[in-house]
């Protein structure tokens, strides 16, 4: 039955509401909550959670510090293309006011909380782009028309500007391809379970770890006698240690709350790291949860899963619509952009020299370009292909030995 409801309700596009397809106002929101009593949390509520600040740091400042080069092709070889607009604005200033690492960390803030990440092109008369500026996803407002062209309503200072889709960046989350969907809003049971668990565990000791319960004694006291009583076991209400508390006369304490150890508030706090983990698709190593593979053991292996299957995805979509929104179409014909990963996949010094030398024995690399990834200079003679000969074909065999032997023959022609 409620199959049926939903799907009558997603003809008239109410249900469904981030997958459904249909013209207006975009919503990157769950249509319904999953569990009664959990609450969405505010981007920066949600970053006081110690893991969601973890996860973010870790995505946002890793792919935000990977240079975005911009390459020109020319006729099959490619070069970067260093005095182009595009290449200054996505590699070196994209605005007066920002570096490309906080631009970058900006949008990826909006993009790992809201889904969605938008920023203001600023192009010349010839169209090319001179600057990006980028915009809360909580102000802009994203609408279809009806003939299927899309506009940006941004809020700001008690404004409204309405953009066309060819002058906002935007990246999208998974979605329906039109707007991406809100990972904050549709993880709030997990961020709840975690807001609530770090409440009682401030609550537990801020009352010094000391459990509520029960004064027993078996005779009726006077209402002044209570409230002596009270005020003399305030202190251990209160959780203070500063002194031993005496109990006289058959007076008997009894517990009326669960220990943390009966609630199994660490055991809360360690699962909802990992759940919070799994939202963002980070090994919980590499946020510093003790509780799985620590460093050193595997995570060679959990960095390259990293890459593959979290970090990967994110770039490549940054790419595209960099590639689809900023460039323009001349642009797109002859330049590329694309994130660098030389610095992330950096092997150790003894795996590099391995790299090197099977690169310049056969013939990949010449010495001299190895030198320039380690930042060396380059000498004489290190500039050609090298092979090594006993890789040459077997037809060739008997006349390198004759050429090897009539060297060893006329030292001087060597």
């Amino acid at each position: 039955m409620n199959r049926l409801i939903t799907t009558f309700l997603g003809w008239f596009g109410w249900a469904g509401a981030a997958l459904g397809d249909r013209s207006g106002k975009q919503s990157a929101a769950p249509s319904g909550v999953l569990v009664e009593g959990s609450t969405a949390l505010a981007p920066d509520s949600a970053l006081q959670i110690s893991t969601v600040w973890a996860c973010v740091w870790l995505l946002a400042n890793t792919i935000a510090t990977l240079p975005l080069f911009v390459y020109r092709n020319r006729s099959g070889q490619r070069e970067l293309a260093r005095d182009s607009l595009l290449y200054q604005v996505l590699h070196d200033t994209p605005n007066s006011r920002m570096t490309p690492v906080e631009f970058w960390v900006a949008m990826l803030l909006n993009l790992l909380l809201r889904g969605n990440a938008y920023a203001r092109i600023e192009r010349n008369a010839t169209g090319e782009v001179i600057a990006l500026w980028p915009m809360p996803a909580d102000q802009v407002e994203m609408q279809v028309l009806a003939d299927g062209s899309v506009i940006y309503l941004y809020r700001i200072d008690g404004n409204l500007a309405a953009l066309s889709d060819s002058n906002v960046l935007h990246i999208k989350e998974i979605g329906n391809g039109t707007i991406g969907l809100a990972r904050l809003d549709y993880m709030r049971a997990t961020t709840t379970e975690a807001a609530n668990a770090q409440h009682a565990a401030s609550r537990l000791f801020a009352n010094g770890g000391k459990p509520t319960g029960i004064l027993m004694i078996d005779r009726i006291l006077k209402p002044e006698q209570r409230d002596a009583l009270r005020r003399n076991f305030a202190d251990m209400a209160e959780g203070t240690t500063s002194r031993l508390v005496v109990l006289e006369a058959d007076m008997k304490y009894q517990q009326v709350n669960l220990t943390p150890a009966d609630q199994q508030l660490l055991e809360t706090r360690r699962f909802t790291v990992e759940e919070i983990c799994r939202w963002f698709g980070i090994p919980p190593v590499l946020v510093a949860h003790s509780n799985v593979t620590t460093w050193g053991t595997g995570v060679e292996q959990i960095v390259d899963g990293f890459y593959k299957f979290t970090l990967r995805p994110f770039l490549v979509r940054i790419e595209q619509s960099v590639t689809k929104r900023v460039l323009t179409s001349r642009q797109r014909a002859e330049m590329t952009a694309e994130f660098s990963l030389d610095a992330l996949l950096r092997a150790s010094l003894t795996a590099r020299m391995e790299i090197y030398a099977k690169a310049t024995q056969n013939g990949i690399f010449t010495r001299n370009e190895c030198r320039q990834l380690e930042n060396l200079p380059p000498v004489a003679g290190a500039g050609e292909l090298t092979a090594q000969t006993n890789l040459s074909p077997l037809h060739m065999l008997g006349n390198m030995q004759g050429a090897a032997h009539a060297g060893t023959q006329n030292p001087v022609a060597q």
